[in-house]
């Protein structure tokens, strides 16, 4: 529904500062009623910043916010509820141990004679829920539901409160694809009836299927506001990164490049791995210098793979030699005084401590190798943090600053960092570049690249099967938890081909 009404939210000439940078400098927005339109940049962009001045958590030093053409000063969170903007953020902000009904009324709870009317609550959710064709019992508590649901029902509060304008920031980073088109059709239908929608995503083909425009930041700065019919994946990739942009074109020349080792033998081979409800049992050699790429849909076994070549989970079936000498997997101890180093897919739960800083969570793994009672010399921790820190672009550059409090993509260039500085013989990335930025994803690429032309083994877990055929020389296929085919990746092997091949479940 295009529309030349006035503007929903205008922003214009935003600027805010914080101490010692400037992480807004004239960056501004339109956003009209009854459109999806897409907010993105790389992190550090301004984005978040952005999204905070509007919704009231940031006051901006200078520049101009009009609501429904009105000039506003929004005092903070509530007051933007108030004049009709609601937000619905990456990481579910809702109470697990309150039922449905009483997230999506929780401060508006309908009473009676007696206080709160549980009954007319949950009617009224259900009503609301059956308005947007969602079938949910209100009753259960948020937290029996997958995230996915609970997406929804934070966007059934923002209905309820008759909101204008809805923001959804990183809203499809933990769904899949089944649960992204549950929330597209709501956001669809949302659009319907007249409302904004402001759509932050790392997901450039989700932003070609659901967004009628975009608006480009870089730097805190405003590239430009583009109809996106108008503008190809590969020039906005342009404006996003600017000169960045060239490194994701060396790595896809490079694609299919015979690595520096390509004769030589396997270092690793596995024999009938396999672990009973993970994944069948599976053969792998891994040699020096190439990439090996693991392609297939979710709840293909991916993970499942590399978890027990790691000793992650136990098998029950098989086992891994090392330069033909057997090394047990009960737990990652071995493996890693082998010469492996597994980065896992949930980098918060099982990757870094968030509490620690860059240069706790750069030494971790060497320190833990070397014994508690063995501190890392002082000297040498320094050197290598400093090092780590440089050669991976972290950002801040401050070794002790908490690694919570970095952007996903250096959350995961210190994961990697830490590994690394382990100085590993096969490396398993398991969806490195999972929830952060174009721009992040460019440096992840290229490190793993790098570390490959090195002459370190890569074992690389991604959903994006075009990640997968820019990186790999190699490609195991997997489908319902089993591997079905391997796949020579000489730089003419194409999504079609991969994707078949799980379609076909290898039987060609």
């Amino acid at each position: 529904m295009e529309t030349t009404a006035e503007p929903a939210v205008h922003m214009s000439g935003i600027v805010k500062d914080f101490p010692g940078v400037r992480a807004l400098d004239g960056a501004g927005l339109r956003l009209r009623p009854g459109e999806v339109h897409a907010l993105l940049g790389e992190n550090g962009a301004g984005k978040s910043t952005l999204i905070k001045v509007l919704t009231g958590v940031h006051r901006p030093e200078s520049g101009e916010i009009r609501v429904a053409g009105e000039r506003v000063e929004i005092s903070g969170p509530l007051d933007a509820e108030r004049r009709g903007i609601a937000t619905v953020y990456q990481e579910v902000n809702l109470c697990p141990n309150l039922s449905v009904a009483e997230n999506i009324l929780l401060g508006r709870e309908p009473r009676g004679r007696f206080g709160i009317s549980q009954r007319r609550m949950n009617r009224r959710a259900a009503e609301l829920a059956a308005g947007m064709d969602l079938d949910l019992d209100v009753t259960r508590a948020l937290g029996d539901h997958s995230i996915a649901v609970q997406q929804l029902v934070s966007i059934l509060r923002a209905v309820d409160l008759q909101a204008r304008v809805l923001v959804l920031d990183e809203p499809t980073s933990s769904l899949d694809r089944d649960e992204v088109r549950i929330l597209f059709d709501l956001v669809e239908r949302l659009r319907s009836r007249g409302v904004a929608i402001l759509f932050v995503t790392h997901f450039l083909d989700q932003v070609y299927e659901l967004c009628q425009r975009m608006t480009v930041l870089r730097n805190g700065g405003l590239v430009g506001e583009f109809a996106t019919a108008e503008v190809g994946q590969r020039e906005l990739i342009g404006h996003m990164l600017g000169e960045q942009a060239g490194e994701l074109d060396r790595l896809e020349a490079s694609a299919g490049d015979d690595p520096p080792d390509a004769g030589a033998a396997p270092f690793l081979r596995a024999r009938g791995l396999g672990r009973s409800g993970g994944i069948a049992p599976y053969d792998l050699d891994v040699a020096p210098g190439r990439i090996t790429g693991l392609a297939g849909l979710l709840g293909s076994g991916r993970t499942e793979a590399v978890r027990l070549l790691f000793g992650a989970d136990r098998p029950d079936t098989g086992g891994v030699e090392v330069d033909g000498r057997p090394v047990p997997l009960r737990t990652p101890r071995a493996p890693i005084a082998a010469g492996l180093a597994y980065c896992s897919e949930d980098r918060k739960s099982e990757g870094l401590v968030a509490e620690l800083s860059i240069a706790d969570n750069l030494m971790l793994a060497m320190q833990a190798a070397r014994g508690w009672l063995r501190p890392v010399p002082a000297k040498t921790r320094a050197e290598l943090v400093e090092r780590y820190i440089a050669a991976l672009r972290i950002r801040p550059a401050a070794p002790e600053t908490p690694v919570g409090a970095l952007s996903g993509g250096n959350q995961q260039k210190v994961l990697l960092g830490r590994w690394l500085i382990m100085q590993p013989r096969l490396l398993i990335l398991d969806e490195p570049t999972r929830g952060i930025d174009i721009g992040a994803k460019a440096e992840v690429q290229r490190l793993v690249a790098a570390q490959s032309r090195q002459g370190t083994a890569v074992l690389f877990v991604s959903s994006e099967l075009e990640e997968v055929l820019r990186l790999s020389h190699r490609v195991v296929v997997l489908r319902d938890r089993r591997v079905i085919s391997e796949l020579d990746n000489d730089g003419g092997l194409d999504t079609d081909r991969v994707l078949a091949e799980i379609a076909e479940g290898g039987g060609r």
